[in-house]
C-alpha cells in the first residue's frame, strides 16, 4: 500500500514516521493483519500488509489513514500547519497492489530502501 499526503506536502520527519509505524501496527492488529514492512519519506509511506481474505481492503485503508491522521494530529500539534482546510493529512487516494507471487524478501528490500527523512 502507498499513501500520499494531501497535495504531496512534505510533512513527516523521522519521529513522525516512527510513531506512525506504531499506530499502523496497532490498527493492523485490530484487523487481525500483520504489518510486515513499513517505511516512508516526507510525503508518502509504503506498507506491506499481510491480511486475510475476510478483511475488506477499503475498511482497512480507511482505518489506517483515519487513525494515523487523528493520532498524529493529537500527538504532534505542529503538524496542523500541513492540514489544508478540511484538516486532512492524507490524499483521498491510495495505491494497493497484490503481491501473492512475488518473494517477500524482494518486497521487504524495496520498502527498506525507501529513504526516511531525519
Amino acid at each position: 500500500m502507498v499513501f500520499v499526503t494531501k497535495f504531496r506536502n512534505r510533512v513527516f520527519t523521522g519521529i513522525h514516521l516512527e510513531r506512525m509505524e506504531q499506530i499502523m501496527r496497532n490498527v493492523c492488529a485490530d484487523f487481525e493483519c500483520e504489518l510486515a514492512e513499513f517505511n516512508g519519506e516526507s510525503n508518502h509511506v509504503h506498507l506491506l500488509v499481510d491480511f486475510p481474505p475476510k478483511v475488506a481492503l477499503s475498511h482497512l485503508v480507511n482505518s489506517l489513514k483515519g487513525v494515523s491522521s487523528r493520532r498524529l494530529r493529537q500527538e504532534f500539534p505542529e503538524l496542523a500547519r500541513h492540514y489544508y482546510r478540511a484538516n486532512k493529512l492524507w490524499s483521498g487516494s491510495y495505491f494497493t497492489g497484490s503481491v501473492g507471487g512475488a518473494p517477500i524478501s524482494v518486497l521487504r528490500q524495496y520498502i527498506e530502501q525507501q529513504n526516511r527523512p531525519v
